[in-house]
């Protein structure tokens, strides 16, 4: 029997993967079953079986892909001297990771139909952390190493004089995150929204000045 390459291996398993974050996407985690993601991917059990275990397994190989996608977009801001403002920034990793949900393939390799796609699945990827301890955990470490990233990048504004530097780098950083998540929870109950709405919105906010 001529042995299979790897190169079939991981085409395989990234079919399995695309295909699962679609029925995801689509129809949350809880509605969707191992039958559906069969008849998504059309392969048989024992070909998807041979890869993922079962549906919790589908979704920590997603939602760790996911998390690695953004930990990298992060790092290669943080490697510009000085990094870019932080409208600038929040509109370019914004770009990124909804590039994930589209039908331009993301870097992290996902794909799926529509670009709310990425933006319903971490939202139920969220919700699924207050019951499955194990993705807790995951999510847990992704969000540690997402924001070392960002501190990073803050620190680099406070380095360069952009930014005061007697607000802890950890604390703004945190801001940062929350903003990028509110935004892609908007985009998920409300439908798409343009990116540069955070950024007009981000510029503006670092405009304020206290009155004198």
């Amino acid at each position: 029997m001529a042995r299979v390459s790897q190169e079939h291996l991981d085409a395989r398993r990234r079919q399995i993967l695309d295909g699962a974050a679609r029925c995801f996407a689509r129809n949350g985690f809880h509605a969707t079953s191992m039958q559906d993601v069969l008849k998504e991917v059309d392969l048989s059990a024992g070909a998807v079986y041979r890869y993922f275990a079962g549906k919790d397994e589908l979704i920590a190989a997603i939602v760790t892909e996911v998390l690695q996608t953004l930990r990298n977009a992060f790092e290669e801001a943080a490697r510009q001297t000085p990094p870019p403002p932080p409208d600038v920034l929040v509109g370019w990793v914004m770009e990124e990771v909804l590039g994930m949900g589209s039908d331009r393939r993301g870097k992290g390799g996902l794909t799926w139909e529509g670009e709310g796609g990425f933006p319903r699945l971490m939202v139920q990827v969220w919700t699924e952390t207050t019951r499955n301890e194990e993705l807790s955990a995951l999510m847990n470490d992704g969000f540690v190493k997402v924001r070392a990233a960002w501190t990073k990048i803050v620190e680099g504004y406070q380095e360069a004089g952009m930014m005061r530097a007697d607000i802890p780098a950890d604390h703004v950083a945190r801001t940062m995150i929350a903003t990028a998540q509110g935004f892609a929870a908007q985009q998920a109950l409300f439908g798409p929204i343009p990116v540069q709405v955070i950024q007009d919105g981000l510029r503006a906010l670092m405009s304020v000045e206290m009155p004198r």
